[in-house]
């Protein structure tokens, strides 16, 4: 799959995977579809509109795994889960070269910076968007728009975000992602879920094909701490907009700083400053 301008605004049109090009494409609503809007959600300069338009292409695309389990709050966790582990392969991670030509002019820490302020820009999109999606400008079933598809839907987008900005912190700091897509995504999803940096070192970790047992559970349970928090925005349209926004760009600033700060430390870099992690 290569996006061109044309489908992905900004600088998420020229997004690659970690050699340069991303998966091929498979056909609307399948993950590669997903992923060309996570791309797109991405990029810091896309307008309340663009937003809405992505999330509801989101979930047209979303709805071809069923929706009924998200009404069923055990069953929601689990399909979140599984949605993000099929997207995780078809997030298109630009390589350091792809970076360096669209932020010219910054060294790695800058870079890094500008990276996790634009993700933490967009995850805070997403959120302050997710209260109009009844508005979509196009015919969507009913049941598409109510509050847990839309909520589970917002989930996927800010964790396709932030799958992405991992990729790309370890791409700045020399370390990139590995593997065939499948094992970078099981990758990607360990680093999320433990905010921590990947470790070529440990057995088995390049090769993974399929998360493990303690990983999937760690996975379920941030899934199942995002998915909570959502839930707390729940009221009056434009309060729970706002308050979705600022946990999203709160949670996303935090997962960037303790990659990124991991990242350092493995390359024997100082220390973030401190307080980094509050900086939005």
């Amino acid at each position: 799959m290569t996006t061109s301008p044309e489908e992905v605004p900004g600088d998420a049109a020229s997004s690659t995977g970690a050699s340069g090009t991303a998966a091929p494409g498979t056909g609307a609503g399948r993950p590669d579809e997903l992923a060309l809007a996570v791309a797109g959600l991405a990029d810091e300069d896309l307008d309340k509109a663009g937003r809405r338009k992505l999330l509801g292409r989101m979930l047209v695309g979303l709805r071809e795994r069923g929706v009924k389990e998200v009404f069923m709050p055990r069953k929601a966790i689990n399909w979140i889960t599984e949605a993000v582990s099929d997207l995780a392969p078809h997030v298109p991670v630009r390589n350091l070269e792809t970076l360096r030509r669209h932020y010219p002019g910054l060294d790695d820490e800058a870079l890094a910076e500008r990276l996790i302020r634009n993700a933490a820009r967009s995850a805070a999109g997403v959120g302050a968007v997710g209260g109009g999606m009844a508005s979509i400008e196009w015919a969507v079933p009913p049941t598409l728009l109510s509050t847990p598809v839309l909520l589970a839907t917002e989930t996927v987008g800010v964790v396709g975000i932030e799958l992405k900005l991992i990729g790309e912190l370890h791409e700045v700091y020399g370390q990139p992602v590995l593997g065939t897509p499948s094992q970078r995504a099981i990758s990607l999803m360990q680093a999320w879920a433990s905010h921590r940096g990947i470790s070529p070192m440990l057995p088995g970790a390049a090769a993974a094909t399929v998360l493990g047992t303690a990983t999937r559970k760690q996975l379920r349970d941030m899934v199942l701490k995002r998915f909570g928090r959502n839930l707390t925005t729940l009221g009056p349209l434009l309060t729970g907009a706002a308050i979705a926004s600022y946990l999203n760009r709160k949670a996303t600033r935090r997962l960037g700083d303790d990659i990124r700060r991991d990242l350092r430390g493995k390359r024997g870099g100082p220390a973030l400053p401190p307080g980094s992690a509050d900086a939005a």
